[in-house]
């Protein structure tokens, strides 16, 4: 019996995205190629994800750091939530996905919405946005050692509430 394919289609991996990976066959949707690349990352094929990038995710392609995290996990699945566009005849598509993977035990999900287009005849990742947490947003300025204690005591903050032990 074949090994599963890595992306989850339920296929064995050389009637779904081995040929792309190894260059016999280009995939025919947007959908196709993202499976494709998170075949790749799953197996460590760098150089496939290099390969299937539009011009400037390659100028910012990192072939090393890219090698060192898809070595690093352990890829657990990968859902395909959403697919705009991006059939055989168009140009352009969007694929909204989940990658799931651990790293030393811990799982992680990466969120994307990616976009992709046709170019030369061939469907590129072009550029992605990635769904995660907000980043954690003051409510006040920060306050500097020297500046004045927010408490109003009229000292400075280093001498004041920044001194104080936490009880």
């Amino acid at each position: 019996m074949s090994d599963p394919c890595p992306c989850g289609s339920g296929l064995a991996f050389e009637a779904c995205c081995e040929p792309y990976l190894i260059d016999a066959a280009k995939p025919a949707t947007a959908t196709a190629l993202m499976r494709a690349r998170y075949s790749a990352y799953a197996l460590g094929a760098v150089d496939y994800l290099y390969a299937t990038s539009g011009p400037k995710v390659r100028k910012e392609f990192d072939a090393d750091s890219s090698r060192k995290w898809a070595e690093s996990a352990k890829w657990t699945g990968l859902e395909v939530l959403a697919a705009e566009g991006g059939a055989e005849g168009d140009e352009t598509g969007i694929v909204e996905f989940v990658a799931h993977y651990t790293i030393n035990d811990t799982p992680f999900n990466h969120h994307e919405r990616a976009e992709f287009a046709r170019l030369d005849g061939a469907w590129r990742f072009i550029d992605g946005k990635i769904f995660g947490a907000d980043p954690v947003r003051r409510d006040q300025p920060k306050v500097g050692r020297n500046d004045p204690c927010p408490c109003g005591s009229g000292r400075k903050y280093k001498k004041c509430c920044q001194a104080t032990p936490e009880k």
